[in-house]
This record gives C-alpha cells, sequence and structure tokens, in this order.
C-alpha cells in the first residue's frame, strides 16, 4: 500500500492522453525533429496547482539544459491505478518511463515489460548515491530494472494535546503495544467522543496495518522463500488479541469500525483521536485538509521494537525503449528526483516559499555526501516542527526496514477479514481466523 501521496501530500496516475489512445503509450524517438522523446507519468493533475506547477517548470528547465530531449508528461489521479495497471502493462501500452510501487517490481519483470537498466545505470550520477537497501528492491535476479525514487517508513502518529489531557508525557509516546493500550484507555477516558487508538479494517488497509503490527512484533506474513503463510504464530495471535481487547475490554477504539484512512485521518484532524499507525505523509493532509495542527501532531517509532513496514515508489523503462530513450529517462530522474536539494520533490526552499511542508521525517534516500547535502537544504528551509518527530528518527535506527510482501493486495484482502472480525464481533475466534486466513494466503502463494 501507498500511504498517502504524491510528494507526500498528493499522488497522480499517468494515463494515455486521447490522442495517444490508439497507439501505445511509448512514444519512440522522434527522428524527425532530430530529439529524442520519451513519456513520463505521474504529473500532478492540474487541481493540485502548485504540485502541477513545480514538476512543468523543473520538466521546462529540464529541455532547457538538454535541447536534444523531448519530455511528454501524463498526468491523473493516482500515479498509479490496480484498476487500470495490469491492463496497460499486458497491452504494452506503459509510458517509457513509468511509475511502480516497490510491491510492483517482480511482477512487472515477471510480464517482460520492464528495460533491463544494469549496462546503463553507470550514467545515473546520483544512482551510487542511493541507499542499497532501495537500489536492491529494483534489482532482479541480479539485474537493475528500475530506479527509486522516495521511500516511507510506518510510525505512530499521536496527539500530544490529548495525551497532555489524559495525565501522559507527550514527549514519551507508548514504546510497546503494551503501553499503546494502557495510553490509548486513558485517553478514551476523557470522552466526549474520544479515541484512544484506531485503526483501519477494510479495503484491504486492514490487511495493511495487519502486516505493519505483525512487522512490529518480529513477525513475518509469508516465509522467507514466499510459499508459505507465517501468521498463524504467536506473533500474529498478539496482534489480533491486541485489538480485540482495545476494542472490547478497553473501550478505547470507539464503536464504529469498519474504518478506512480517510476516517481515521478525520477523526485526528478534529482532535478526537489519540494515535493511530501511519507514515510521516500524513501529517501535512491532517493540517491542511482535516483541521489539524503541526504543533499538536508527533510521530514515533512503531510499538513493538522489532520491525516497521516500509515502502515507497520508483520508475521503471518499457522494454521498447531505445538506448537513446533509456539514457534520456535517466537524465530526466537525476534532474527531476534525484539531485539533492534540487528538483521536484528536493527543492526545500521553493516548497517552503509555496507553504509546502519542509522538514518531515522522511526516510532518507541518500547516503554520504549526498545526504549530508540534502539534510543541510531541508534543515534550512524546515517550517514544521521538527522537534515533534524526532523519536520517530532515533526510534528507527533499531527497526528491522520490511517491505510489503509478495501478492501484498491480495494477501491484505484476506487479512481484511480477519482485522474486521476481532473488531466488530467479541465472541472472534482468533485461532480460526488465523488459521483460515493462512489457507486462503497458502493458496494465493501457489497460484502466483
Amino acid at each position: 500500500m501507498r500511504s498517502t501521496g504524491f510528494r507526500r501530500t498528493f499522488v497522480a496516475l499517468s494515463v494515455c492522453s486521447l490522442a495517444l489512445a490508439a497507439s501505445a503509450c511509448g512514444s519512440g524517438d522522434d527522428s524527425a525533429s532530430g530529439k529524442t522523446r520519451i513519456t513520463v507519468n505521474c504529473e500532478p493533475p492540474k487541481s493540485a496547482k502548485v504540485d502541477r506547477g513545480f514538476f512543468e517548470q523543473d520538466i521546462a528547465a529540464f529541455e532547457k539544459k538538454n535541447a536534444d530531449i523531448d519530455v511528454v508528461a501524463h498526468d491523473a489521479f493516482p500515479c498509479q491505478d490496480p484498476k487500470t495497471f495490469d491492463a496497460k502493462l499486458a497491452g504494452g501500452q506503459m509510458e517509457d518511463v513509468f511509475y511502480t510501487y516497490f510491491t510492483d517490481v517482480k511482477h512487472v519483470v515477471d510480464t517482460g515489460q520492464a528495460a533491463d537498466l544494469t549496462s546503463y545505470v553507470k550514467e545515473l550520477k546520483s544512482y551510487d548515491t542511493i541507499q542499497q537497501q532501495l537500489r536492491d528492491i529494483y534489482t532482479v535476479d541480479g539485474k537493475i530494472y528500475g530506479i527509486p525514487r522516495t521511500g516511507y517508513s510506518m510510525g505512530l502518529i499521536y496527539n500530544k494535546q490529548l495525551f497532555q489531557k489524559a495525565g501522559l508525557d507527550p514527549e514519551k509516546p507508548p514504546a510497546t503495544w503494551e503501553e499503546v493500550r494502557a495510553d490509548a484507555k486513558k485517553i478514551a477516558a476523557l470522552g466526549n467522543g474520544t479515541v484512544g487508538y484506531a485503526d483501519y479494517s477494510a479495503q484491504n488497509q486492514g490487511g495493511w496495518h495487519f502486516t505493519a503490527e505483525l512487522y512490529s512484533q518480529g513477525g513475518d506474513v509469508v516465509s522467507t522463500d514466499g510459499k508459505k503463510a507465517t501468521i498463524d504464530t504467536p506473533e500474529g495471535h498478539a496482534v489480533l488479541q491486541n485489538l480485540h481487547d482495545m476494542r472490547w475490554t478497553d473501550n478505547s477504539m470507539g464503536s464504529k469500525q469498519l474504518l478506512v484512512i480517510n476516517d481515521v485521518q478525520q477523526l485526528m484532524g478534529s482532535g478526537k483521536l489519540g494515535m493511530y499507525l501511519s507514515a510521516p505523509d500524513n501529517i501535512p493532509i491532517l493540517v491542511k485538509e482535516k483541521g489539524g495542527n503541526y504543533n499538536d501532531l508527533a510521530i514515533a517509532p512503531m510499538p513493538g521494537g522489532k520491525g516497521t513496514l516500509i515502502g515507497g515508489d520508483g520508475y521503471m523503462f518499457n522494454k521498447k525503449d531505445t538506448p537513446a530513450q533509456i539514457r534520456a529517462g535517466l537524465k530526466w530522474l537525476d534532474h527531476m528526483f534525484l539531485t539533492p536539494g534540487k528538483g521536484f520533490l528536493g527543492d526545500y526552499a521553493r516548497a517552503k516559499k509555496n507553504n509546502a511542508p519542509v522538514g518531515l521525517p522522511e526516510p532518507r534516500l541518500f547516503t554520504g555526501a549526498a545526504d549530508a547535502k540534502d539534510q543541510e537544504a531541508k534543515k534550512a528551509n524546515a517550517n514544521v516542527p521538527v522537534e515533534n518527530y524526532q523519536s520517530f528518527l532515533d526510534g528507527n535506527h533499531s527497526l528491522q526496514l520490511k517491505i510489503e510482501p509478495p501478492n501484498a493486495q491480495q494477501i491484505y484482502s484476506v487479512l481484511d477479514g480477519a482485522v474486521s472480525a476481532v473488531l466488530t464481533k467479541k465472541d472472534a475466534d482468533i485461532d480460526q481466523l488465523l488459521k483460515d486466513a493462512s489457507g486462503k494466503i497458502d493458496n494465493i502463494l501457489v497460484r502466483s
């Protein structure tokens, strides 16, 4: 799953424009003009005026610097729609440079639609500065098929003001699930519709959070060889038992269940929720769209202390691309996303000037000198209370960073059922729920 979106505040998807509907989205070299023409996606839609403007500015600057390259950007919402992605992929309709989630990589490679970039990445100036664990996500059987662009990791967003009202120390967020439960109970005791802890349980989002909570306790959803479910374990039982107990014994999760991300964000933004799991990119949404206040919102590392779910995105290249298009696409990625302190995601001075949040504790994309330069530019332009995120940054260093399981969306759909059951049925049989879910996941893995 993606946490929220584009530039961590908005997401957009490309689809072929009507003018290209009768042909592939891949454009081919424009030999008549003497330019190399590339199509790219994930341009913010016109409704996201600020981000759209930034994107267009950066493409114009790139084309001015590279007069032999013509960039054609496609937009829509979101950057990747599961309803159309596989159809475009199977039909060979992807752009020359196309957006993917981390969990897409093997699937795209297995369909034979991705260009092998191995011999070209040496031309990507930034490649060696990118975190190795992120580069590895786009490496399959020793070959490089894509370039990471952003990453996120899950943590615990909490309301400092509610912590204080409940007699809790807002500078000492809960570090274990036992502490989460205890703090949630005290927050819920404030009354007036206040919820201590909320969780998703529908639209595959419950399965996504089950996975994150399982990772936090040291468990896994799928075996290392990818062939068997590994949720029917003490760790998996602990996840469901904790949710059940907070919901039914403590009454700290509220009576309304089957929540999805927007429901929970509305609760947090309105000041009626103490805690929920998410990534830092939720914070500006809580402020700009849901009525929250930056000063009240903080984020701590995942409770449990053993692991956290990470995700993110990057770009892959169409197998039909010519060598010139691959080289042009790599240059474009360097310019747009992978130069510290510059480009669409890195120009912090421009973001600050346009009142976009700067200083959120996103996982670091770069290493070494590139990372230092990026962090220096971010710090110089920070316009959010960075002290509210320090425990998240400090705590992540000791956590195992784990990507989503294979066949994630199908598996999350199964796990939704288990999570929703314990939150809506007081007498839910946790052992049976885990057993049934394991069998269904095994079947998914066998077919994949």
